[in-house]
């Protein structure tokens, strides 16, 4: 009976602490995000130390938008192409979620934490990707960042 209390409070305790996506919170995930880790399903973790793309996301106040992938270079440009995901962000049961869409496929991640510097999804494989934002640096001009 004593676990099945503790195991209750610290049930309460996780689900009180997790933070709740607040509809202003969305203009935050505007700009370069890079992938910091991922953990998977079993609680194992991949981290990534260098990545050589960026997801980059646009999303207006009516949270409509896209994610597109960039690839940056050593002169702060980035490499683009045409391709890029709509996406819209959508609140449901206290959760918010990203509805993506293609020419080819949909699909929803969940929105489990969103910051300044820190975004965290969950897509439909149980996989949590932890992006941290980044900003475009310049190599070739002594580090100046560009705008």
């Amino acid at each position: 009976m004593k676990n099945v209390v503790v195991f209750l409070f610290f049930s309460f305790l996780f689900i009180s602490c997790h933070p709740k996506i607040n509809p202003n919170d969305i203009s935050k995930m505007n700009g370069y995000w890079e992938i910091d880790k991922v953990v998977f399903d079993q609680g194992k973790d991949k981290e990534y130390s260098i990545n050589e793309s960026y997801d980059y996301f646009q999303i207006d106040k009516n949270n409509s938008g896209f994610r597109k992938k960039v690839m940056p270079q050593l002169d702060g440009t980035f490499l683009v192409n045409d391709s890029k995901e709509s996406l819209k962000v959508r609140f449901e049961e206290n959760k918010a979620f990203i509805d993506y869409a293609t020419a080819y496929s949909k699909w929803s991640e969940e929105l489990v934490a969103i910051s300044n510097d820190e975004l965290v999804l969950i897509n439909s494989d149980k996989k949590e990707f932890h992006y941290k934002k980044t900003e475009v640096i310049n190599f070739l001009d002594n580090g100046k960042k560009t705008k």
